[in-house]
């Protein structure tokens, strides 16, 4: 008992110690597979041994995003159909391209010299960041304008006036900057590198130089197989496994690929949204005549007002034009009334403005010049002088500068009220534009053309989408169809008689949302979600919930259903390969059947062009690779290494020829060493990504990271 007893005793810590000793084990083992652990959890994808970890990827997307942000605000029409979708696979894509050059230059032993770091960064900047650099020092009141001159700022402060806790951020963010630009510099001498590794041998250039110059007079004539009667050409299952395995190279993946059978369903507004329009229109039109305004329960219906000023060349073509110009002021009408919305035109007054003024501009640094200069100026002083007079890093002028004051969108506003009447009073005085410590802006009108006519007006418009209610009976119809129909097999049999539109399409995770078409850049909106959900979730045979888009103006709902999947070829169970190897084993059969029916009766050109009933045609400077009548490449190979002699008949991809070389020629063309090498080059047409890549295997994890639901 007494034994038992201190046991008992013991038991306590006895669970503690041995507690003790398995969380030690748990951690030690985590600790020595915490990177490989933690690393497969945060890695978007992977290239042979080479990582892209998450945090990197987001930083990568937002950079991006932010780049198209600034180029849709500097150029909104460029941009317009942009997809956003896009940017996820494309910071992806550019994350594994620089890891790769990485890899390849670290293994290369590429190194970046301290000479051609500072000629990268002080003398021909390459990495935008230093602009970025300076225009933050140039914010923060400190005034650089050249990479030499920050560089000088931020790492000799104290000779500059400056602390240097002032300058510790700034010092960090070029360090950084040097890193980045070094290694830039190594990516792209790994490239230029590679790149030049392309290169064409004397044989090849010869090669190139012979085809060129060896010419062929052929007459051909060629009968399409038109249309084949698939009863007549029955193709078996075993051809057709025969001839995929023939061409199955030419179905592989790099990775994991599923078919699907996908339904998208845009949504038109109803007859009762058209109506509902037409009375909203009625109401509006009254509240103008009534009210001269639109009251803010027609704007919560969605109703816009514009008002505009333009000449009338600017004026749009059509109904708006005809009634600016022709209606009384204060007039209302609905002048467009139809699918797409209603426009409503309430007519305003007509004005003489100037068009455009031309300024002669004096830029000053520094506040004390500024005033000397400005005497100068309304002294009689011409702007040509001032560049004589005054030094020419604290003066700049710019000599008549015509400004618009209109263009097609309306008043440029490129002047202010107060600056344009400053200056238009001023009676050819030089006035103040923009005046500070740091310098000013002097302007003096040199010329302004005659007034134009201004019509004024303002556009109400109402841009008609499908109803809350129209988009709620779409959603359930789909629903509806998807509760009958769980399965792949009956979601493709099914959608046609419900009144949708299945199409099959073939997503990987590196596809950014649904293509609209096969191999075009062209998505259906919001439908990465799609793609996610069947790369992550989407099993063989399974059936996705009605995912829909967020556009409110032409709102889409959509559904999918998995097919099939695989990860080394497209299998013959793709309807694409499917239908491309049948027609092409029945091709050929109509193609041997055609030769053999007109080669008796083909003894020469004229012979066979009246059996085939086709007229031949004659190439009398036939190339390989540059003519138009063949675009078969077997039959154009056929015809280049062939002598004069008799009529070949021969079964092609899409019809049969009949060809006869009449003579042979080679042309008297000089050979150019370096011509050969670029269209060496140009042949091959080298894909540095691809050569990077190499045989390595490729991973994309970048649905496993993204929101889904």
């Amino acid at each position: 008992m007494a034994t038992l007893e201190r046991i008992r005793s013991k038991s306590v810590l006895l669970i503690v110690v041995i507690g003790v000793a398995l969380l030690a084990f748990i951690i030690g083992d985590a600790i020595t597979n915490s990177r490989n652990l933690f690393g497969d959890h945060t890695t978007v994808a992977k290239v042979g041994s080479n990582k892209i970890d998450y945090t990197d990827y987001i930083r990568k997307r937002e950079e991006l995003n932010s780049q198209f942000e600034n180029a849709r605000r500097q150029n909104p029409a460029q941009y317009a159909n942009f997809d956003v979708q896009t940017l996820s696979q494309m910071a992806l894509d550019q994350l594994v391209s620089e890891a790769l050059l990485d890899q390849a230059a670290k293994d290369a032993g590429i190194q970046t010299s301290g000479s051609q770091l500072s000629y990268y960064v002080l003398e021909q900047p390459v990495n935008p960041r230093i602009s970025e650099i300076m225009q933050q020092l140039n914010a923060a009141g400190y005034s650089v304008s050249t990479p030499p001159q920050a560089y000088e700022l931020i790492f000799n402060p104290k000779r500059n006036g400056v602390t240097e806790s002032q300058m510790a951020p700034f010092q960090r963010a070029w360090v950084a900057m040097e890193n980045e630009t070094a290694q830039m510099v190594r990516r792209n001498t790994y490239q230029r590198l590679l790149m030049g590794a392309v290169r064409a041998n004397e044989l090849d250039k010869k090669s190139l130089y012979n085809d060129y110059i060896s010419t062929r007079n052929v007459d051909v004539v060629y009968k399409p197989y038109d249309r084949i009667d698939p009863e007549k050409y029955v193709v078996e299952d075993s051809e057709v496994n025969a001839e995929y395995q023939n061409i199955k190279g030419r179905y592989k993946v790099d990775e994991l690929t599923k078919d699907i059978s996908f339904i998208a369903v845009n949504i038109a507004p109803s007859d009762d949204d058209r109506a509902a329009a037409r009375d909203l229109a009625a109401r509006t039109a009254v509240s103008l005549r009534t009210e001269n305004q639109i009251d803010k329960d027609l704007r919560k219906e969605g109703v816009m007002v514009t008002h505009k000023q333009l000449r009338e060349k600017d004026l749009p073509r059509g109904a708006v034009k005809d009634f600016v110009l022709g209606a009384k002021k204060d007039s209302v009408e609905i002048v467009t009334d139809n699918i797409k919305g209603f426009t409503i035109v309430r007519n305003g007054g007509q004005t003489l403005q100037l068009d455009s003024i031309q300024l002669n501009i004096v830029q000053v640094v520094g506040e004390p010049l500024s005033s000397k200069v400005l005497a100068s100026l309304n002294s009689g002083m011409a702007i040509d002088s001032i560049a004589t007079q005054y030094p020419a890093d604290s003066v700049a002028s710019q000599k008549e500068q015509w400004f618009p004051l209109f263009n097609a969108q309306g008043p440029t506003n490129a002047l202010d009220k107060s600056m344009l009447d400053s200056l238009l009073n001023a009676n050819g005085k030089y006035v103040s534009l923009i005046s500070s410590p740091q310098g000013s802006v002097f302007a003096q009108v040199s010329d302004k053309r005659a007034p134009v006519t201004i019509y004024e007006f303002d556009e109400v418009s109402y841009e008609l989408k499908p109803s809350t209610q129209t988009v709620n009976d779409a959603r359930t119809k789909l629903e509806d169809f998807l509760a009958a129909n769980t399965s792949a097999k009956t979601f493709v049999e099914n959608a046609s008689n419900e009144g949708y539109a299945p199409r099959n399409v073939s997503l990987n995770a590196s596809t950014p949302a649904v293509p609209r078409m096969a191999g075009m850049q062209n998505f259906f909106p919001d439908s990465r979600q799609v793609v996610r959900w069947v790369m992550i979730d989407g099993k063989p045979g399974e059936v996705s919930h009605v995912y829909e888009s967020k556009d409110a103006m032409a709102p889409a709902l959509y559904a999918a259903a998995v097919l099939s999947e695989y990860d080394e070829y497209v299998p013959l169970t793709n309807s694409e390969v499917k239908n491309y190897v049948t027609d092409k084993v029945r091709k050929s059969k109509v193609g041997d059947e055609l030769v053999a029916q007109y080669s008796p009766k083909a003894s020469d050109m004229t012979s066979a062009s009246e059996a085939m009933g086709v007229e031949s045609k004659n190439n009398p400077n036939f190339r390989f690779g540059r003519n138009a009548q063949v675009r078969d490449a077997a039959i154009m190979g056929q015809i280049a290494g062939s002598q004069p002699g008799k009529v070949v008949l021969v079964k092609g991809d899409n019809g049969i020829y009949a060809y006869q070389i009449v003579s042979t020629n080679t042309e008297n063309f000089p050979f150019t060493d370096s011509q050969y090498e670029q269209q060496y080059f140009q042949l091959v047409n080298p894909n540095l990504g691809e050569m990077l890549k190499g045989s390595k295997n490729y991973k994309n994890n970048i649905f496993k990271f993204e929101a889904g639901d």
